[in-house]
């Protein structure tokens, strides 16, 4: 297998593709209701929400450096975690919205792997590229932990 094509199904088994070692990205989100995505664990801690837009968030920070673009061009003011659900949002338009804007965010990072990869700069991003893909895999084991200890 080349490189490009490792690199790509490593992207995708670990947001989008069946996988071996259980749910990936998509799947832990899977099913789950803006209720449910906006339930806290505790105060101070991150609900499933967060954490979804986060993952959408580091993929943009991927592909912006990938791109070269500028910082602060994320479609939501802020970075890193974003505080959700928003006053008066929590509901499933807004959730669903939240939801889209990470496999938006998923499928341009894709797009932007696949113009780079097997070029000069693939090694220099290489750390970047299997970076974020095991980020996905990370916070999907967190979100199913989050989903076990919610209270039925």
């Amino acid at each position: 297998m080349k490189t490009q094509e490792l690199l790509l199904r490593l992207l995708d088994e670990a947001f989008q593709k069946k996988t071996w070692h259980g749910p990936n990205l998509r799947q832990a989100i899977r099913g789950v209701s803006a209720q449910q995505a906006a339930w806290r664990p505790g105060a101070g801690r991150h609900n499933i929400w967060e954490e979804t837009l986060h993952a959408a968030y580091w993929k943009y920070v991927v592909r912006r450096r990938i791109e070269g673009g500028k910082r602060g061009s994320f479609v939501l003011k802020g970075s890193n975690f974003f505080r959700r659900p928003e006053k008066g949002k929590a509901n499933e338009r807004a959730w669903r919205a939240d939801k889209q804007l990470l496999e938006r965010e998923h499928r341009a990072l894709r797009r932007a792997l696949e113009r780079v990869l097997d070029t000069p700069r693939e090694a220099k991003l290489l750390r970047h590229i299997y970076g974020v893909a095991l980020h996905d895999v990370y916070h999907a084991g967190q979100i199913r932990l989050l989903r076990r200890l919610m209270p039925r």
